[in-house]
């Protein structure tokens, strides 16, 4: 779910599918979806659920294309929903938040990505139950910077952080991976810690996963609203970003059909995981200063590690 409107978010995507191969989208597997204002308490909405204006800069439209692109790119299969806030207030964002938990788990259960952050609060835990729909599991981004972000520091939402690849300049076959310096993470300065995060810190912590975010190793996007001077109507971007990251990681749980009930039930079963089946990135730094290192298990750069593939199971 994103702020503001993305007038061609359908096309946009359609397009992207049709040059990577993927699934077209329908009526039925791609819906855009209008969220009304938000007000307090925390999380509900108020008023008509109209269109949300653009945004005159174009980013929060980018940002859309980069989430359902990489979303239905990882989980081709899904029914894939686009929730659009009507501003980027907090109070239009949790409405938001709000409206994406109900159609999902009104649709059997499944993933809601948020790649979105602002700066951890005093008052954020009063935000925390939003992420409790049940047969919902959320993910966020922990940002692009050094530190913690909200809504990735709750306890009830999966924390993606990133990391960049390398690949050989001639060949462009996989070399390795390692931790992206400009991943957020860290310790919670107001959170406390959780059942599945027990013994490994003091605190929550983030991030709880990672995956590929540096935008020197990114990915294509398409985007046709307001392309810049010197850009086709149909414009290719190269993305990066932690943005990249969340709705990535939540399209390959989605498509592995191991999603569970809920995000801590979720949080539980991935701390549980056989190490064999994730990635534990064991090089690179974060953080202020670079003080934080990855290293074996979990880390505040890369958390307990980044998908190495996934067993799509048949539902």
């Amino acid at each position: 779910m994103d702020a503001y409107d993305d007038p061609n978010a359908a096309t946009d995507l359609q397009a992207f599918s049709t040059q990577f191969g993927l699934p077209p989208i329908t009526a039925s597997s791609f819906q855009v979806v209008y969220a009304p204002h938000g007000t307090t308490p925390v999380g509900a909405c108020t008023g008509p659920a109209t269109k949300p204006g653009t945004d005159p800069s174009g980013g929060w439209e980018v940002e859309e294309s980069l989430d359902i692109e990489y979303a239905h790119g990882m989980a081709p299969a899904a029914t894939l929903y686009l929730v659009e806030a009507q501003s980027n207030s907090f109070l239009d964002l949790f409405c938001a938040v709000s409206v994406a938990g109900s159609l999902v788990a009104a649709a059997g259960g499944g993933e809601v990505s948020m790649s979105w952050s602002s700066g951890e609060f005093s008052g954020e835990k009063s935000f925390d139950p939003v992420f409790t729909t049940p047969g919902v599991v959320y993910f966020a981004s922990t940002g692009d910077s050094a530190g913690t972000s909200y809504p990735a520091s709750s306890p009830n939402v999966v924390a993606v952080g990133g990391t960049s690849l390398s690949r050989d300049p001639v060949s462009g076959n996989f070399l390795g991976e390692n931790v992206w310096q400009n991943t957020g993470g860290g310790p919670s300065p107001v959170e406390a810690v959780p059942v599945y995060q027990a013994g490994i810190v003091p605190v929550r912590s983030t991030p709880d996963v990672a995956a590929v975010a540096n935008p020197d190793t990114g990915v294509w996007v398409l985007d046709s609203f307001n392309p810049p001077t010197g850009c086709p109507s149909q414009c290719w971007y190269i993305v990066g970003g932690t943005s990249l990251s969340s709705p990535l990681f939540a399209g390959i749980v989605n498509a592995s059909n191991t999603f569970a009930a809920s995000t801590y039930a979720q949080l539980i079963q991935l701390y549980g995981t056989n190490p064999t089946r994730l990635n534990d990135i064991t090089l690179g730094s974060c953080g202020v200063y670079m003080g934080y290192f990855a290293t074996p298990g979990w880390d505040y750069c890369s958390g307990i590690g980044s998908p190495k593939g996934y067993l799509r199971t048949p539902r």
